[in-house]
């Protein structure tokens, strides 16, 4: 397998303004817009958080196309600024760039909150800013509290809502990391989730195991056999976890080897004559592409 080719720079670079040019042409109505007013505001506030993502231009050496971010490219320049940092791209797909881009997740929200906060930006200014209530500002700042490093370097790349935190701060760290796992390997970063595991939580691993766990309209008696059914699917969970790699690339040489032996005329005419069910679901199986995802 060859090397895969990074689409662009890893590191932001200030080019100067003047050089990025838009790839496309933006609304009139755009400065007027409640998301260019927040943008602006934001920016004002606490910088540019996400740097600009752009792709030089063929036979242009100094001048460069903008793929992403052209409500900040505008707030730049209305701000006056000379320069702005941006991510090159080595490739000229612009239509597919986006989807590189990984738009800021939770936890860092979180720091950028912090930070502007350190620099004396209130939490009202900042509520104002991002549109959000004062006191969800309050949870955002608040939501590493009570959260360890490694459960902390597990989510920094993820989505999810200040539910979550909550009830993983709730647990002591070992467990906290074991659910963060589940969460992540489940692609489930869901409060509900999150409610369940704490639940199917023993006291030993809770910060306060002398508060009894409570779920409304739901008796202790349920909650215990839910606790014990969800341990048993954890549980299962976690062995087919670790054959899952090797009956991946078993069945990936399988449907190589099936592939294969296809390919062999004598083999195919026989199939179709002999055994033409089986024919029809071997090929169902070499035409499969789920396994290559």
């Amino acid at each position: 397998m060859g090397d895969v080719r990074v689409a662009f720079g890893m590191q932001p670079v200030a080019l100067p303004i003047d050089r990025i040019l838009l790839s496309r042409k933006t609304p009139a109505c755009l400065v007027t817009s409640r998301k260019y007013r927040q943008i602006l505001a934001s920016i004002q506030e606490v910088g540019l958080i996400e740097p600009l993502s752009v792709a030089r231009l063929e036979n242009r050496i100094t001048q460069y196309l903008l793929l992403d971010g052209h409500v900040r490219l505008v707030a730049l320049r209305e701000m006056g600024h000379e320069a702005a940092l941006c991510l090159v791209s080595t490739d000229d797909e612009a239509y597919t760039y986006n989807n590189r881009v990984n738009r800021l997740s939770t936890i860092q929200e979180h720091l950028m909150i912090c930070r502007a906060i350190e620099r004396g930006v209130s939490e009202e200014r900042l509520a104002k800013v991002l549109n959000l209530d004062i006191s969800m500002i309050s949870k955002k700042r608040r939501l590493l509290d009570g959260v360890c490093a490694e459960a902390t370097e597990l989510l920094k790349d993820s989505h999810f809502c200040v539910d979550v935190a909550r009830c993983i701060k709730k647990m002591k760290p070992t467990r906290q990391v074991e659910c963060v796992e589940l969460m992540i390997s489940a692609n489930n970063l869901t409060s509900p989730y999150a409610e369940a595991l704490l639940l199917a939580t023993t006291p030993s691993l809770l910060v306060k195991p002398e508060k009894p766990k409570k779920l409304a309209g739901v008796p202790p008696e349920q909650v215990a056999r839910m606790e014990r059914e969800l341990d048993s699917v954890q549980g299962q969970y976690r062995l087919i976890e670790q054959s899952y790699g090797q009956d991946v690339l078993n069945l990936v040489i399988a449907r190589g080897y099936l592939s294969k032996l296809l390919e062999n005329s004598r083999v195919t005419r026989y199939l179709k004559q002999q055994q033409p069910e089986m024919f029809e679901q071997l090929c169902s199986i070499v035409e499969a592409t789920a396994l290559d995802r």
